[in-house]
C-alpha cells in the first residue's frame, strides 16, 4: 500500500475511481484510515466506513459516517462508530431506508423552517414600505411568539413522519438512493425556489389586504395573520406525501390554538369583526391567491418533470 499512495495519492485514487470495485487486503489500520482520507480528499466524495474489529477504528474515524458491526472481535469498532449494527445485512436497511428517510425529511423541515420564518418578515417588510417605511410592528407580542410555537410548531414538525415510499419499494428500487446522492432534495435551486414562495405569498397576502380589502390597522392584523397561519397549514398539507395521524393531529390542534387565541387575546383581534362572514371572505380570497398558484406550479412540475419516486409510484400503481 505505501508502494501505491506515498509517490503521488492522486492518481492512486483516479485509478480506483474508475475501477468498478477495489479490494485492499493486509493493509494496518493507518493504511485503512489512509485510503479513506484520500478518497474524501482528492475524489470529492462523501465515505462511509464499515468494520467489526479494533483494527477498523482508525478508519471509522477517519469516515465522514462510521458504521461498527458488533461480532465476535468485539465491540471496538461500534463503540467508535456514528451507527452501530449487529449484523452485515442490517447496513443496507440503514442506508436505503433510515438514511434515506433522514435526509429527505430534514431537507423538507429546513425547507419549512425557512419559508415559515421569511414569509411573515416579507409581510412585515411590504407593511413597512407602504407606511413610508414606519418602525411600526404589524404582528407584536403574543402573535409572533405564537406563530412560532404553537400555531405552526406541529405541523412543519410532524413533516419528520413523512414517507414517500414504503420500505419494500426502496429495497426493490435502489436508484432511489442514488437520485439522492445528487443533493437536489434541498439545494440552490430548491432554496431559491422557497425563497421565491414566501415573497410571492407574503407580498400577496399584505397587499390585497391593504388595496383591497381593508385599512383598519386592527382588521388588518387579524385578516393577514388568519390568512399567514392558514397559508403555512395548506403548504404542509400540500407537501405530505402520506399521512400519519400526529399529522392530522398537529393541523387541528393549531387551528384549535389560534380559534382560543382569538377569544383570549382581544387587544388584538375584533371578536364580534372575526365573526362575520365578511371576515372570513376576505381571508379565504387572500388565502386561495396566496397559495392556488404555488399549489398550480407544484401540480405541473410533478407532471412535467416528476422525481424518481413518483414514477416508481405510478409504475407500481399501474402494475
Amino acid at each position: 500500500m505505501p508502494l501505491c499512495t506515498d509517490p503521488s495519492p492522486r492518481h492512486f485514487i483516479e485509478v480506483a475511481c474508475k475501477a468498478p470495485s477495489v479490494v485492499c487486503c493486509r493493509c494496518a489500520p493507518t493504511q485503512k484510515a489512509l485510503v479513506v482520507r484520500l478518497l474524501r480528499r482528492y475524489a470529492g466524495k462523501r465515505c462511509a466506513a464499515i468494520g467489526d474489529g479494533g483494527n477498523d477504528v482508525a478508519m471509522i474515524q477517519a469516515a465522514d459516517v462510521g458504521i461498527g458491526i458488533e461480532g465476535k472481535e468485539g465491540r471496538q469498532a461500534s463503540l467508535a462508530a456514528d451507527f452501530s449494527v449487529t449484523r452485515f445485512s442490517h447496513v443496507a436497511r440503514l442506508m436505503l431506508w433510515h438514511g434515506r428517510n433522514s435526509y429527505t425529511r430534514t431537507a423538507r423541515l429546513s425547507q419549512f423552517v425557512i419559508h415559515r420564518g421569511l414569509i411573515i418578515s416579507i409581510i412585515q417588510a411590504v407593511f413597512s414600505a407602504i407606511y413610508y417605511f414606519s418602525t411600526i410592528a404589524l404582528y407584536s407580542g403574543w402573535l409572533v411568539v405564537g406563530y412560532s410555537t404553537v400555531y405552526t410548531m406541529l405541523p412543519v414538525f410532524s413533516l419528520v413522519l413523512d414517507e414517500d415510499v414504503d420500505s419494500e419499494t426502496a429495497f426493490v428500487y435502489p436508484e432511489l438512493y442514488r437520485e439522492l446522492q445528487k443533493g437536489r432534495r434541498l439545494c440552490t435551486r430548491t432554496f431559491l425556489l422557497w425563497v421565491f414562495k414566501s415573497i410571492y405569498q407574503g407580498g400577496a397576502i399584505m397587499l390585497l389586504c391593504i388595496y383591497i380589502f381593508d385599512d383598519s390597522f386592527l382588521h388588518m392584523v387579524s385578516i393577514t395573520f388568519t390568512a399567514l397561519l392558514l397559508t403555512e397549514l395548506l403548504m404542509v398539507a400540500l407537501e405530505v406525501q402520506r399521512w400519519h395521524w400526529l399529522m392530522v393531529a398537529g393541523e387541528l390542534l393549531s387551528l384549535l390554538a389560534y380559534g382560543g387565541s382569538i377569544v383570549a387575546l382581544p387587544e388584538y383581534f375584533d371578536v364580534a369583526y372575526v365573526l362575520t362572514a365578511t371576515f372570513w371572505l376576505k381571508v379565504v380570497a387572500i388565502t386561495l391567491v396566496s397559495c392556488l398558484p404555488v399549489s398550480v406550479g407544484r401540480w405541473l412540475q410533478r407532471r412535467c418533470a416528476p422525481p424518481a419516486y413518483v414514477k416508481i409510484s405510478r409504475s407500481a400503481a399501474e402494475l
